[in-house]
């Protein structure tokens, strides 16, 4: 059994996230802070844990008894891609949020012991105020993802316009297609999305999350979260759920099936989206990111996005090679393309024992 984790330090902490009132300080801080995202929030450490099983934890400092620092973090375990503490496991940002009082080293050493006790040899943080390249075995990777965020236009005129012409001719072609926009919360919201978005990871090689997941995450989140849906004829063709988080709309887990290309789907489900979200009263669109030049990342560009380089930190312990879990490394090509060709309901029984443990 790992030892207890005790810092000689008493203005760091591994802080209880099942006490309603320290998350309710977290949260507090959280919104507070300009870089504080719904990734940092404790109701997505939460839903990570209750959704894949894996253990949620956090750092705080304190200075005078408020929290000046805090560190996210889901402990992720793979058979297959190792272990490692995330911040923030299942997100595309996370890391510390720190005020200018905070001693960061001091942190981020008690990251390094956390992962140490717990026998994990590798850190992930995913934004936030980072450490140093280089100091004490922290590596830096500014060239593997972008972010897309711009501002919501006044109307839906506007919004349109504010689509490159190309693109904007293929939403037209969509708005011209009898789709039904379907938006909710209820339980056929869910099996729709799950349904469209499991066949679009298949599609594209990639293990489905648990179903567990997106309902822990609905849940948790409440009004900041919903699902969009495009039906045809009855039938969901692709499927969105979205977080709102200080009048931002983040598209997060979304897909369509093989016809959402010809019915343009995707295209009118992204517009759509944009409309609900102004009429919400958000006034900024994030894409989430994308692995750099991917398919994805040349999409959003096609919709106006500018990419913005992202910048990860990790850390490997002595003696342990680096993880890896990039899906468009040599070492997993050949396992994507044999995914792709799996039998549906064979993905869908697998994809989740796996992608619990990808973070």
């Amino acid at each position: 059994m790992n030892a207890p984790f005790i810092m000689t330090d008493d203005r760091i902490r591994l802080t209880d996230l099942s006490d309603p009132n320290e998350r309710a300080r977290i949260d507090a801080f959280v919104n507070a802070h300009p870089e504080g995202t719904p990734f940092h929030r404790p109701a997505w450490l939460e839903a990570v844990r209750a959704g894949t099983g894996n253990r949620d934890m956090a750092l705080v400092a304190e200075n005078s008894g408020e929290i000046c620092a805090y560190l996210p973090l889901s402990d992720v375990s793979s058979p297959i891609f190792g272990r490692l503490l995330a911040s923030t496991g299942f997100a595309v940002g996370g890391g510390v949020l720190a005020s200018d009082d905070a001693d960061l080293d001091r942190l981020f050493a008690a990251a390094r012991e956390l992962a140490e006790r717990l026998s994990c040899p590798t850190i992930e943080l995913r934004g936030g105020t980072l450490p140093n390249a280089g100091a004490a075995g922290w590596a830096h990777r500014t060239d593997s993802h972008c972010g897309f965020v711009t501002a919501l236009a006044d109307d839906d005129e506007a919004q349109l316009l504010a689509i490159p012409r190309k693109q904007r001719a293929e939403v037209r072609k969509g708005l011209k297609i009898s789709h039904e926009i379907v938006i909710g919360r209820t339980e056929e919201d869910r099996r729709a999305h799950y349904d469209v978005y499991a066949q679009s990871v298949r599609n594209l090689g990639t293990p489905v999350f648990p179903r567990a997941l997106f309902d822990a995450v609905l849940d948790q989140f409440g009004e900041d979260a919903d699902i969009l849906t495009v039906r045809h004829e009855g039938r969901a063709v692709a499927s969105v759920l979205s977080l709102y988080h200080r009048g931002a709309v983040m598209p997060y887990w979304g897909g369509g099936t093989w016809d959402a290309r010809r019915l343009r789907a995707n295209d009118r489900m992204y517009y759509e989206l944009m409309l609900h979200a102004r009429r919400r009263g958000c006034s900024q669109f994030d894409f989430g990111r994308s692995k750099t030049n991917s398919g994805a990342y040349h999409f959003k560009r096609n919709w106006g996005f500018e990419p913005e380089p992202l910048t990860y930190a990790s850390w490997t312990a002595p003696g342990h090679e680096a993880r890896d879990a990039d899906p468009t490394s040599a070492k997993h090509r050949l396992q994507i393309a044999l995914w792709q060709r799996l039998p549906l309901s064979v993905a869908n029984r697998l994809g989740p024992l796996i992608a619990r443990g990808l973070g």
